[in-house]
């Protein structure tokens, strides 16, 4: 949403400098200023004194005191943020006028900057949390709009757009659509792979909650197409380039990879529960994981934003994004899937929020351990590059993610790694595992919390006297600016505090995904088929019923459906072409050049000019292909005669094929 891309180069939109806040008298709520300059300094006072070895009574007081600040600004704003989240999805919101049902408006900005728009990313974590909210506790209303949003994506996916169509996939990739469902035709940062995963992510969870109530049947068949869709998009283009979450740099993005690895697993287990399978999923997504360990920068001791992006120093607010979104409260600590407690988040999380204490007016004189506003990326001048309010709120959301894991599990670790970040909290802590109960154990917690309420602390500063929560405030003033009434910064708020209370989302099996990471990387994708959801309704009366049993978290031991076939084929080609798979059957497009599977040149050289692609074929399947050559303008040349044939190994012994071919 930051900004627009002209020939292939980023510019930065230049908005005036003061934007009017929009209208929310039809929320029916008002939140008046809370804090005083004194409360907004206790969490320094408390920090200091921890990292000093004074956490003395006073101390505690003020801590305690903080707390209470930040409970009560939590305790108005949280029904505040809900409501403005839900004025902001089409067609009732009260800001949403105009909007499709279901469709999730960025902002109700409509010039400097404009934000009428929705989001494929930005709506999936809004409806993620949406139906998180619905689990927690079962509202009709909300259940509507999960609905509205399931029917509205399962139109998008099927709108042509800038990005490619949807019988090829790529026009999943698209991330930005008008409010009524039709494509966006000006330049932007295209495509963006992280859309597809996160809503997959999003509609997993409802499905979880339809099967864990009685409903699996609605889950297998209205919903599992569009997530069907979303799975297959992410397995064939995840190591694919594309833009950043901030649409800014093209390239291979953390935040896009960790979150494809998330939808995969818990695609490939639901698949499990409706009765099927996602053989692309269970075979993609190792491959993911491992490539993740790549993002590591073991010299800064941190995640980097963005691979082969020399001119950013590669510490992004992105990465603590990741971590909170692919939060598993059964995962421990794992550092593999970057747990918000593990080793390498919390370093991570230190590296990141650091490198905006001295680049913000607001910031200064807030020291380590000490809250402070957090931006995008110190490079941003975006707005002139300020902090945003879900960019704090992550801050906040990833420590009280590591608290409820510590409980849970009854100790902390602290190593090498981690040290600089508890350090910077706890007065002569040292490397080793403390237990619940133990003093050392108690003042990690306290501090933790302190430092993450601090976070909150400084929305609560900087918010709108009304409590409303535009996108970003103002690096020396604290003024709230640009889009107002950003959803999500409504959801990152609501998302943080739900953390705070110690509520935690359904597990997504990154603990058994760890355990199947592979030790050597494979540049491993695999191409699929895309077929049109029809959900345009559903089932009335689904309230909570009897669970349908537990979702299981590791792929079955018995024979898949599928057996992976991977296709090369040695065809040199020119700048600007490709080579495409077509074939005789739904899996490789049933002869529909539209819909053939785009191979990749990844293994390409000139001395060895090979296209490659794994496709999942049914077991004893019988087929014929074809290769096709494509070239920049979209015109199709066909290989020559006769058709290629094949035919799937039957045994379950098989679960894998290669065929090698030559371009006739």
């Amino acid at each position: 949403m930051a900004q627009v891309v002209l020939n292939g180069l980023t510019t930065t939109l230049q908005p005036s400098p003061v934007i009017s806040t929009f209208n929310s008298t039809g929320v029916g709520f008002l939140q008046p200023a809370m804090h005083a300059l004194s409360s907004l300094l206790l969490l320094g006072a408390y920090s200091v004194q921890a990292v000093f070895g004074r956490p003395d009574i006073s101390a505690r007081r003020e801590a305690d005191i903080l707390k209470r600040d930040v409970d009560s600004f939590i305790t108005t704003e949280r029904p505040y943020a809900l409501r403005r989240v839900l004025c902001n999805i089409g067609p009732n919101g009260c800001a949403a006028a105009g909007a499709a049902p279901g469709v999730v408006v960025a902002s109700p900005s409509k010039s400097n900057p404009d934000y009428w728009y929705t989001w494929t990313r930005d709506a999936a974590l809004v409806f993620k949390l949406v139906t998180d909210t619905f689990i927690d506790s079962y509202d009709k209303d909300l259940q509507t709009n999960i609905q509205n949003f399931i029917i509205s994506q399962a139109k998008l996916q099927g709108v042509n757009n800038p990005s490619g169509t949807f019988q090829s996939g790529q026009g999943l990739g698209e991330a930005k659509f008008m409010v009524d469902l039709k494509q966006f035709t000006g330049e932007w940062g295209r495509p963006q792979r992280d859309g597809p995963p996160l809503r997959a992510i999003a509609l997993i969870t409802y499905s979880k909650w339809l099967i864990n109530n009685g409903y699996t049947s609605t889950a297998r068949d209205l919903v599992w197409p569009v997530i069907k869709n979303d799975l297959t998009y992410t397995a064939q283009y995840w190591n694919q380039t594309g833009f950043d979450l901030w649409e800014e740099v093209a390239g291979q993005s953390f935040f896009t990879v960790i979150e494809s690895h998330r939808a995969l697993v818990e695609g490939a287990n639901l698949a499990i529960n409706l009765g099927t399978t996602c053989t692309a999923c269970q075979a993609v997504a190792p491959q993911v994981l491992c490539y993740l360990q790549s993002f590591w920068d073991n010299n800064g001791k941190f995640a980097i934003a963005n691979q082969f992006i020399n001119y950013r120093n590669g510490r992004d607010v992105a990465t603590i994004l990741g971590s909170i979104h692919t939060f598993d409260p059964e995962a421990g600590c794992d550092a593999n899937t970057f747990q918000p407690c593990s080793d390498k988040a919390l370093a991570n999380h230190k590296a990141v929020t650091d490198s905006f204490r001295s680049i913000y007016g607001i910031n200064r004189n807030r020291g380590r351990g000490q809250a402070v506003a957090v931006g995008r990326y110190s490079e941003d001048i975006y707005y002139n590059g300020n902090p945003w309010y879900l960019a704090t709120l992550a801050a906040a959301e990833q420590l009280y993610d590591a608290i409820i894991v510590w409980k849970r599990q009854g100790s902390i670790t602290v190593n090498s790694l981690s040290l600089p970040f508890f350090q910077d909290l706890v007065s002569g802590i040292s490397t080793g595992t403390y237990s619940a109960g133990s003093s050392t154990f108690n003042n990690i917690i306290n501090a933790v919390s302190t430092y993450a309420d601090g976070y909150v602390n400084i929305v609560a500063q900087y918010a709108e006297p009304d409590g409303s929560l535009p996108e970003q405030f103002e690096r020396n003033s604290g003024k709230p600016i640009a889009a107002t009434h950003l959803t999500w910064s409504y959801a990152a708020f609501r998302s943080a505090t739900d953390r705070r209370a110690g509520k935690v989302p359904y597990s997504w099996g990154a603990k058994a995904a760890s355990a199947a990471r592979p030790n050597t990387c494979q540049a491993y994708a695999v191409g699929g088929q895309y077929q049109l959801a029809t959900v345009t309704s559903f089932p009335a009366n689904q309230t909570p019923g009897t669970p349908s049993g537990p979702i299981p978290t590791n792929p079955p031991s018995g024979c898949s459906a599928e057996v992976l076939v991977t296709f090369n084929v040695r065809a040199s080609t020119a700048w600007g072409e490709n080579i495409k798979l077509a074939g005789s059957i739904p899996a490789l497009g049933s002869w529909n050049t539209g819909s053939a599977i785009s191979m990749s040149a990844a293994q390409y050289t000139a001395g060895n000019p090979v296209w490659s692609m794994t496709v999942a074929i049914p077991r004893g399947q019988s087929f014929s292909y074809k290769f096709i050559r494509v070239n920049s303008g979209g015109s199709v040349a066909w290989e020559a005669d006769p058709n290629r044939s094949w035919t799937a190994p039957s045994s379950c012994s098989t679960t894998t094929a290669t065929l090698n071919d030559n371009w006739r």
